[in-house]
């Protein structure tokens, strides 16, 4: 039996649908502020922990390879299991990561406290638009996709100001543990969205 699309070539009613689109938006933004964070408290880190520069930019890489790694397993996971839990879970991974970057108490422990947060992250963009070229009609996918893509610059800046303001006010570590709270609190919501398989968006554009 064909199932009738009633929301005007929206997933969902559309209050809910941009309910989801914000919360999308936010998470990625925390995605780059915990991503960037580390970068204008590598002088700090550099003194506390007696690293040169090559190791503080390691610990950059180190969230990139991650995500390199793991991108495509994670992608995979999305599209086959549950796309709201899967986000949900990757970004309790990276936020728990991020806070577990003030715990730690050597470059080796940071390093891979670092990669953690690529695990988690690596889902995160092909997982997002996923979703959000199954929540909105065709016609207004390209401007939410950009808008939803604003998110990676304003985290960005976000991040590098926020690193620098707290590691002076608080101390670096206090920074990690900060920024990592909000996107924690926006993970656990998605655990409870709802969700659609693949397979549901064969009658949205009917």
């Amino acid at each position: 039996m064909k199932k009738e699309n009633t929301n005007n070539g929206y997933l969902f009613p559309k209050r809910y649908t941009n309910y989801i689109f914000i919360l999308l938006f936010l998470l990625y933004m925390f995605d780059y502020i915990d991503r960037m964070v580390i970068t204008s408290m590598f002088p700090v880190i550099e003194r506390d922990l007696g690293i040169s520069h090559t190791q503080s930019g390691m610990l950059v890489s180190a969230v990139y390879w991650a995500i390199v790694l793991l991108t495509f397993p994670v992608s995979l996971m999305v599209d086959r299991w549950s796309r709201t839990k899967t986000i949900g879970i990757m970004a309790i991974i990276w936020s728990l990561a991020t806070a577990l970057c003030a715990l730690t108490g050597n470059y080796v422990q940071l390093f891979m406290a670092r990669a953690l947060i690529g695990a988690g992250e690596a889902g995160y963009a092909p997982g997002g638009s996923a979703f959000i070229s199954g929540l909105y009609p065709i016609e207004k996918r390209s401007r939410m996709m950009g808008l939803w893509n604003a998110s990676i610059p304003v985290g960005t800046a976000i991040g590098h100001f926020l690193g620098g303001f707290i590691a002076v006010s608080l101390g670096w570590k206090h920074a990690f543990g900060i920024v990592a709270l909000p996107g924690l609190i926006i993970a656990i919501l998605f655990l409870f969205m709802k969700d659609y398989k693949t397979v549901d968006l064969a009658f949205i554009n009917k």
